[in-house]
């Protein structure tokens, strides 16, 4: 499944000053690497490779992202949502219990935004050549994206449990916006299901930390300084933060976009107007309980931009870091509540 937006998160090997002294006696960090939705997982378990392998772990992590997968991917064309988006019966259908929790999940920030997080999107975002559709050579029309912005609105979804119903028949739901951080949200869980509480669990960026590393200092995550760098020869930190027993998701738009008649089009799309967002902000780090809510709130701040983002994020009680562009580089806004984060 691949993201619509774009993730900003490395890892970074920091010594924590207020560290703990270890209890792991003979564990080490296990480090497990695979593929998963158009992108790559590691993870690190605080472990021996012995307790790893008997409890078969690597291979659970994969079945249960295959699962996941297989229930919200647009790119497969027998998934759970794409049986859904291409059915134009207005009928409640029962869907599954993860595909539930991701829709109730991305249905409630949507509102919580006043639609801007809306699921069904997708449309515009194909449109735009972002989605499995071709890129477009240029820019659609304003005709063109009345007319697609016709199918568009979380007011047409509704979910009853896990009863799922559309107003119009071509209604299409995509959930790059929180499906993967619901992926590592599974991984994490499924980690702590095996007895292990120790870990930090990264898929395509999208992270989610508990406890401490084998030598017992606290996990620590550098944010990348969001310049354009395809080579990877120069990138650059941003801040450090310790994350503690949460997830960290950061959403950008400047790696993922297209230019056209010399304007430049982010991958990232405004319900609302229809057109890709258009302001000064540049990435958003959100640090929450679950991956899943970090990963959706991380794209709503990035449509609302830094001054709208920020007040939302004060008035919801976020952690939240806006990196904006100016004239002298990069500038930084960040709530009280994500000071605390801060190395």
């Amino acid at each position: 499944m691949n993201k619509i937006k774009q993730i900003l998160i490395v890892l970074l090997a920091v010594s924590i000053s207020a560290c703990f002294p270890s209890n792991n006696s003979g564990k080490t960090e296990v480090h497990l690497q695979g593929r998963t939705m158009g992108t790559t997982y590691n993870i690190k378990v605080v472990s021996t490779p012995e307790e790893v392998e008997a409890l078969q772990l690597h291979s659970q992590i994969d079945a249960r992202l295959k699962q996941v997968n297989q229930v919200m991917s647009t790119y497969i064309p027998d998934s759970e949502i794409s049986r859904f988006n291409k059915s134009t019966s207005l009928e409640p259908v029962e869907v599954s219990d993860g595909f539930a929790r991701v829709l109730s999940e991305s249905i409630r920030l949507g509102e919580l935004s006043d639609g801007k997080l809306d699921i069904t999107v997708g449309p515009l975002v194909n449109l735009w050549g972002f989605g499995p559709d071709l890129r477009p050579e240029t820019a659609p029309s304003d005709e063109l994206i009345a007319s697609t912005r016709a199918r568009v609105g979380l007011k047409r979804l509704h979910l009853n449990g896990t009863q799922l119903s559309k107003d119009i028949p071509n209604l299409y739901i995509d959930l790059s916006t929180t499906a993967k951080g619901y992926g590592v949200d599974v991984v994490a869980e499924l980690i702590e299901a095996n007895g292990i509480t120790n870990y930090l669990v990264e898929i395509g960026g999208e992270m989610r930390l508990r406890g401490f590393k084998h030598t017992g200092e606290l996990w620590a995550i550098a944010i990348e300084k969001p310049i354009f760098d395809p080579s990877g020869e120069h990138r650059a930190v941003q801040q450090v933060i310790i994350p503690k027993d949460n997830a960290v998701a950061t959403s950008g738009d400047y790696r993922n976009y297209f230019e056209s008649n010399g304007q430049r089009f982010s991958h990232i799309i405004d319900p609302v107007t229809g057109k890709p967002i258009n302001h000064n902000l540049v990435s958003v780090t959100v640090i929450a309980p679950s991956s899943m809510t970090a990963d959706g709130l991380s794209t709503t701040l990035m449509v609302m931009g830094a001054e709208e983002g920020l007040a939302f994020a004060i008035k919801n009680d976020l952690a939240a870091l806006f990196v904006s562009k100016s004239e002298n580089g990069f500038t930084e806004q960040f709530t009280v509540k994500f000071k605390q984060y801060l190395k």
